[in-house]
């Protein structure tokens, strides 16, 4: 059974920081490309940043230069950090799987990440 669990989540003001963790089981993770996806109310889902299984990174433009990603092949852990949040940043944030060789993709339940003052 796969399970891909999200943690880190909660209510920050504008300028802080958070760390998202999504801890994968039942999976092979590294071989599987890693990814965070966010859903802001009465938006489309989409991509913040993925991680290749060889640790290449890729981020949408919005997040470029504040936002890291990282994996942790040995904890099956893949990480989201994110600096300089803005109120824009709000949304659901949800972990995904992904191997083209498998076609496979798996997703998260996702955790709430609040940017307030």
């Amino acid at each position: 059974q796969v399970q891909l669990v999200e943690s880190g989540g909660g209510l920050v003001q504008p300028g802080e920081s958070l760390r998202l963790s999504c801890a994968a089981s039942g999976i092979t993770f590294n071989m599987y490309a890693m990814g965070w996806y966010r859903q802001a109310p009465g938006k489309q889902r989409e991509l913040v940043a993925n991680i290749a299984s060889s640790g290449t990174t890729n981020y949408t433009a919005s997040v470029k230069g504040r936002f890291t990603i990282s994996r942790d092949n040995a904890k099956n852990t893949v990480y989201l950090q994110m600096n300089s949040l803005k109120t824009e940043d709000t949304a659901v944030y949800f972990c995904n799987a992904h191997s083209a060789g498998f076609g496979l993709t798996f997703r998260g339940q996702g955790t709430q990440v609040t940017v307030s003052s």
